[in-house]
């Protein structure tokens, strides 16, 4: 049973990538018609060469004239034929490398829409894996099938059909010894398809631990870890090193073997034919002979190529199987077709009765109700893992309820679209991100179209202007992935400014001022405070100093909001907030 699902899995992943060579049905038929004119060509030569042979009869019995035409003519022959490979292959890589590119584009479009469970529960190396190593390996093994396996299987057809009409009897006797290599090749490439499968899940692991190492390098070494790190990429490699291998050594052994047989096959093919010129009286030629051997070679050469097409053809099927996996993940619930745009909202927010959990064993948030006016600032406090940063998913609708429901300006967010609820939110995390390019890119990717002058104001704002000016080229200063060079705080900053310079009509700031110093993060506030002023806001904090001025705390304590009302309010409480806020204060 497992075979037959194996089979069929990749009876499938083959049925998918001919889709994707689909699109380009314009220049496939091209490419089987040049295929066609460079075999045809190619077995025709061998029977010109034979026919100069016959004119040479023996010493002083040589027809130059004849033995002349024929050589140019072959002359003529082999280039167009070298302009049809030339143009057949020009056109494979085309096709080739643009399904390389539909399917990377598909994967990473899908990476888009995909919820963020499962990104949540992935390696991002192992998912790159897939996008840029899995597809590279894929491309390669479809441009040797596109390549060597329809001109293979012309040239067997031809020079097939060529050595019957030559002498039956001599065809016979490759014809017979053919199976057997196939055989061999079968048996063999069978074998080699869960060989590479495993392969490419390996490297996809070895990248994850790359990529994981390379980002925590600090860490790593702060903690002295690098032997335990070489350790782990030692054990990773020595696996993939003895699956590569395998799967190298098995199907290396087509090559070697199935060679083995042709010899056999043109040693037959040999000794039958010169049997029969010696016994024959005229009616077998040495140039017949000689026509013979060389398509009893363009015969078994085809088979040789084909077993190594279907070798790499193994890797590939098993590289686009992953790749394609990924393509076919369940993307995020669709917006509903009557799903409304969210537009000048107010900011009013209603949490009605809402429960989440992200493991269906392990409750997290129950039964959750708040309403929120606009332009309320709403503070979010409790201990590491008591759900404040689950809420803020839920709002944004990262993540959608299990039960319960969300509304904004008394529409359930279920009902809006995703894209115009997120235009709505500004938000700035604890973990900042800035893509590789210059500061002020990364400041107006919140609003392309905003002016310099603009950008400089909200840089001013957020107290960010100063240290920009002094970057090398200010405003136009390349940082690289993640921020380059730049410090914690300094990324927090522009972070920060990316929200100041857009301003939408709500605000998340989970942990906004986590990496700020004491001095900057006084001046910060100042500028949230007029980022706030009229706007619905959400503030996530550790540090209660940061939240006293906010108009309503909420307190949540193991998935429940357990206190809620304004600073002097709970302190004056003496409940839950009054003994985290004391315990951050206290001597």
């Amino acid at each position: 049973m497992g075979g037959v699902a194996m089979n069929n899995k990749k009876a499938g992943t083959i049925a998918k990538v001919l889709r994707y060579i689909g699109r380009y049905k314009f220049f496939l038929p091209l490419s089987m018609l040049l295929a066609l004119i460079s075999v045809a060509l190619t077995l025709y030569i061998p029977k010109l060469i034979g026919d100069a042979i016959d004119f040479m009869l023996g010493e002083d019995n040589v027809d130059f004239e004849k033995i002349t035409k024929i050589l140019a003519l072959a002359a003529i022959l082999i280039g167009i034929t070298a302009l049809a490979q030339w143009l057949m292959s020009t056109i494979n890589n085309k096709i080739t490398y643009n399904v390389a590119r539909d399917v990377r584009l598909d994967a990473f479009s899908r990476i888009e829409k995909l919820p963020l469970s499962y990104l949540d529960t992935r390696s991002q190396g192992e998912l790159v894996s897939r996008i840029i190593n899995d597809t590279e390996q894929f491309s390669e093994g479809l441009l040797l099938g596109f390549t060597q396996l329809f001109t293979g299987i012309l040239t067997i057809l031809g020079t097939l059909v060529l050595l019957l009409i030559i002498n039956w009897k001599v065809a016979l006797v490759v014809i017979i010894l053919t199976p057997l290599s196939l055989f061999v090749a079968k048996f063999i490439s069978s074998r080699t398809f869960n060989m590479f499968k495993l392969q490419s899940k390996i490297k996809g692991e070895q990248t994850a631990l790359i990529d994981e190492m390379l980002g925590n390098q600090k860490v790593v070494v702060a903690f002295g870890h690098e032997d335990e790190a070489a350790a782990a990429f030692d054990e990773v490699n020595d696996r993939l090193s003895a699956a590569s291998l395998r799967a190298i050594f098995f199907s290396s052994l087509t090559n070697p073997t199935t060679r083995f047989v042709y010899s056999v096959v043109y040693a037959a093919t040999a000794l039958v034919g010169a049997l029969m010129v010696i016994s024959s009286d005229g009616g077998f030629s040495v140039g017949e002979l000689s026509a013979l051997l060389a398509y009893a070679n363009q015969y078994t050469k085809p088979f040789n190529e084909i077993s190594g097409v279907i070798t790499e053809f193994q890797n590939a099927i098993a590289c686009a199987a992953r790749v394609f996996e990924l393509i076919e993940e369940k993307t995020e619930s669709p917006d509903s077709p009557d799903a409304a745009k969210l537009e000048a909202t107010d900011g009013r927010v209603d949490i009605a009765s809402v429960s989440f959990s992200y493991v269906p064993e392990k409750p997290l948030i129950e039964n959750i109700s708040l309403s929120v006016k606009p332009g309320q600032r709403v503070a979010i406090v409790g201990p590491t893992g008591c759900g404040k940063t689950t809420l803020i998913n839920l709002l944004m609708r990262f993540y959608d309820v299990k039960s319960g429901e969300i509304s904004v300006d008394g529409h359930p967010i279920k009902n809006l679209t995703r894209h115009s609820l997120r235009k709505s939110y500004g938000m700035v995390l604890q973990d900042t991100w800035l893509s590789g390019g210059t500061v002020k890119e990364n400041i107006k990717f919140s609003n392309p179209d905003a002016t310099d002058e603009e950008v400089i104001a909200a840089a001013k704002a957020t107290h960010a202007h100063g240290f920009i000016k002094r970057l090398k080229d200010g405003y136009d200063t390349v940082i690289g992935e993640g921020g380059g060079n730049l410090s914690q705080g300094q990324k927090q900053l522009l972070s920060i400014t990316r929200v100041m310079l857009a301003l939408p009509p709500m605000l998340i700031l989970d942990e906004a001022t986590s990496s700020i110093d004491t001095r900057t993060e006084m001046k910060i506030q100042d500028a949230f405070r007029k980022m706030m002023k009229g706007r619905t806001s959400f503030i996530v904090a550790h540090r209660l100093s940061t939240v006293r001025d906010a108009d309503v705390i909420l307190v949540m304590r193991d998935g429940n909001i357990v206190e809620q009302g304004s600073h002097g309010e709970l302190i004056r409480k003496g409940g839950f907030y009054y003994e985290l806020y004391n315990s951050q204060f206290a001597k």
